[in-house]
């Protein structure tokens, strides 16, 4: 493994390793105004929700690596302390992408990518029409973490209102995750694209469950489950009785005739393709068989 000291890098190499080993990272499109009520419009990456009471939102404008300017949108929310965060889905990406050029200060970027401006409710920035959630957000603070080419300056942003297009929500009005269609970003010119690569692992804090430690050695010490495989199967709360194991073996032999004198191993890679299903009952019945 190479291991490094960020001091001796340089910043361009550590700001590259960071990019594209902290991915994907969700996009703030954040508009926000100067002190003459122009425009601004850009993308940022260093980005996340922190806190839900007070609702809060932080991003970070960073100094440019290459010559140490900061952006216009710093300039902006240190001025008029507002913001609006729009989120970034598929069909706005690329148009995202191009408001992030540097374009000369006074610039409205919202025309610039063919944007829409929304008047925003409670605060002077417009909204981008076109995003599926707008947060129109007050600037409560912003720390700078540094003073050289590629420190970050925390924007904390607490939400006073959002807005959620119907076409996002349930009936019952949570998000559609595959509905809303976020992208994040990534290193270099990669971007993510959450829609295509969603899976569900049950929260752990939904049920208390066993551990690895309460494993059989068979199982935890498997030479073919990996573990992802270990990590579900260490997530029930409770191991199946002798009965119920009995009673799956004899239900699966006419499909499986050897499985009641099949090795650990075999058995582990049957197992194996049940947990594939997110069938973990089952995987574990074969296991404890």
């Amino acid at each position: 493994m190479a291991s490094f000291n960020p001091q001796d890098l340089k910043t361009s190499v550590l700001h590259g390793y960071l990019l594209s080993a902290v991915s994907p990272r969700p996009i703030a499109l954040a508009s926000t105004i100067d002190g003459k009520g122009n425009s601004n419009l850009s993308p940022f990456s260093f980005f996340n929700v922190f806190s839900a009471n007070p609702p809060i939102l932080i991003f970070s404008p960073a100094r440019r690596v290459r010559d140490n300017t900061t952006k216009h949108t710093l300039h902006n929310v240190e001025a008029t302390k507002e913001v609006v965060i729009n989120v970034v889905n598929y069909d706005l990406v690329h148009q995202a992408s191009l408001s992030s050029t540097e374009y000369p200060e006074g610039t409205n970027e919202f025309e610039k990518a063919g944007l829409s401006m929304l008047p925003s409710d409670k605060i002077k920035p417009f909204r981008v029409a076109e995003s599926p959630i707008q947060f129109e957000c007050k600037v409560n603070e912003i720390i700078a973490l540094g003073t050289e080419g590629g420190a970050g300056n925390l924007v904390i942003c607490e939400v006073v209102k959002l807005h959620i297009s119907e076409e996002v929500l349930n009936n019952n009005q949570t998000i559609n995750q595959e509905a809303l269609d976020l992208v994040a970003r990534a290193g270099g010119s990669y971007y993510s694209r959450a829609k295509t690569g969603f899976f569900e692992i049950p929260k752990p804090l939904s049920s208390l469950g066993i551990g690895v430690d309460n494993m059989p050695d068979h199982v935890k010490n498997s030479m073919i489950l990996t573990g992802n495989n270990i990590g579900m199967l260490a997530n029930v709360e409770i191991l199946p009785n002798a009965s119920d194991v009995n009673k799956f073996i004899d239900d699966i032999s006419e499909r499986y005739p050897d499985i009641k004198t099949a090795s650990h191993r075999e058995k582990h890679k049957l197992a194996q393709n049940y947990l594939s299903y997110g069938d973990v009952e089952s995987a574990w019945k074969l296991l404890l068989s």
